[in-house]
């Protein structure tokens, strides 16, 4: 289900708790609804508004965080991939066969962490090893050097491979974390229980319900947030291949 779906639902979920909050005013006997009733309400809100505020924060920040740390990841995966290739142009021609074979292994690398590809593996797994990148591993392990500097430059292009095998590896795995479905259900939970002691004991206008509605859409667009930095490489908020793709362009011999 998609983070808007998600979203828009748990937001009528919130609405039908403050429409279940009028029937209980309507239908509840007198002393159910005297000051003390009214007290202990308002604390109780007041508590799990504080808890819930809470968890939103500390959710938003948390995929906040991890949204920025993966696009870190595809930019120092687009400067590995430079790197590479600059270290093979220096080994000389004998590295061309290489240097191909990774410009034609970044358009599949492309198309498995934006791709329908990177949603979800046959096995179900997130990453399954790309035979391109075993190729382009292949062709640097052939070499043979002819001095040291050619040892050098063999040395670290492999370690540069490895490099970028790990950062793909890593990408693969953070790309569908996303939020569980619990803590989901939780804070949804919490919501709808506040928007029923909003409307417990305050009658309905039209300023009243409008300003429910406010509400119920902020809330459920920081759900909508969450949800969409804890999936970056799908949605309306996806990291950018532009890093990787511009590589690919300075690759070009």
């Amino acid at each position: 289900m998609s983070a808007f779906a998600i979203a828009v639902g748990a937001a009528l979920l919130m609405l039908g708790g403050a429409c279940a909050g009028i029937l209980l005013r309507r239908n509840l006997p007198e002393h159910h609804l005297n000051d003390h009733s009214k007290d202990v309400v308002r604390l109780g809100s007041g508590l799990v508004a504080t808890i819930t505020a809470l968890v939103l924060g500390l959710l938003i920040t948390s995929a906040k965080n991890t949204y920025d740390l993966q696009r870190q990841e595809v930019r120092q995966i687009a400067e590995k991939l430079v790197l590479q290739d600059s270290q093979l142009k220096r080994y000389g021609p004998e590295a061309r066969h290489a240097r191909e074979l990774q410009r034609q292994a970044i358009p599949t690398l492309v198309e498995r962490i934006w791709g329908r590809r990177a949603v979800q593996s046959l096995t179900g797994a997130p990453y399954q090893p790309a035979m391109e990148g075993d190729l382009v591993f292949s062709a640097i392990e052939a070499l043979a050097p002819q001095n040291d500097v050619q040892r050098n430059l063999k040395f670290r292009a492999l370690a540069t491979t490895s490099a970028i095998t790990e950062a793909r590896v890593l990408l693969f795995e953070e790309a569908d974390a996303g939020l569980p479905t619990p803590l989901l259900v939780v804070v949804v939970f919490w919501l709808t229980v506040l928007f029923a002691g909003f409307t417990l004991f305050s009658p309905i206008n039209a300023t009243s319900a409008t300003v429910l509605a406010i509400i119920a859409v902020s809330a459920s667009g920081a759900i909508f947030l969450i949800l969409e930095l804890n999936h970056p490489f799908s949605g309306l908020m996806q990291i950018s291949s532009t890093p990787i793709r511009d590589a690919l362009g300075v690759l070009a011999p």
